[in-house]
């Protein structure tokens, strides 16, 4: 799946809004990417979440060896995200880093990749379970939650103050039937109260929309799973999809 993101990320696309599923979070337009960003054209706004950067880095000073080229490929992914959608505010939805330390070691060379990526817009950090002490040293300013256009962006969804919410950390997946086979895909989850992004990082898992973790967040009946698929975004209600 990540091979097929960073095949998407060069290449040279006309219609990418064919690629794409739309969507409406109380109220407010907005637009699933085959990248698994999330941009809101009324705000000029472009949400991702769960980077993870640094996974790799993170893993090796635990003495666990991972390919360490994971940052190198967000970063190539979300610079393509940033040039398709020309967004004027960006907001990561936490777990940016792998771990407390992850943006204080980055190396220089990702850090003025971001810089770069940041350049006359408005970026915000939002603080993650893995990484609560915000970005040290990068463009943008960081903070537990952000309040806008009407919407909330955090990272850890709220059972108790989900209407307007927009939030990551469980990383959903969905399961479909293709060709007499199942696939499992990342998606974007939503009811039309509240969205849970997918994770953004090439080297994160998920959890399938019928895991406990998700009990309680939607409304099932009205809940739809935008999955990213192989050349475009496909959306599927949870009803249709497999146990």
């Amino acid at each position: 799946m990540q091979m097929n993101r960073l095949a998407l990320a060069a290449a040279q696309i006309e219609d990418f809004g064919s690629l794409t599923a739309r969507t409406v979070v109380a109220g407010v337009e907005a637009l699933c990417d085959p990248f698994g960003a999330l941009y809101l054209p009324q705000t000029r706004l472009l949400v991702i979440s769960d980077l993870h950067l640094e996974k790799g880095a993170a893993f090796a000073r635990r003495g666990m060896l991972l390919p360490p080229y994971d940052t190198l490929a967000t970063l190539k992914i979300l610079s393509a995200v940033i040039a398709r959608h020309d967004p004027a505010i960006v907001v990561s939805l936490g777990d940016n880093f792998h771990d407390r330390v992850g943006s204080a070691h980055l190396p220089d060379m990702f850090r003025r990749e971001i810089a770069e990526m940041a350049r006359g817009r408005d970026w915000i950090w939002i603080n993650g379970n893995h990484d609560p002490d915000g970005a040290t040293g990068l463009p943008g300013q960081s903070a537990d939650e952000l309040h806008y256009a009407g919407l909330v962006f955090r990272h850890e969804p709220s059972l108790s103050a989900g209407h307007g919410e927009i939030a990551g950390h469980l990383h959903p997946s969905a399961t479909v039937r293709r060709r007499d086979k199942s696939v499992r895909r990342p998606c974007f989850a939503t009811d039309g109260r509240r969205m849970l992004m997918p994770a953004f990082g090439v080297t994160t898992g998920g959890l399938d929309l019928r895991h406990r973790a998700m009990a309680g967040l939607f409304e099932r009946e009205n809940l739809v799973a935008h999955l990213l698929g192989r050349d475009r975004v496909y959306s599927v209600r949870f009803s249709n999809l497999l146990a």
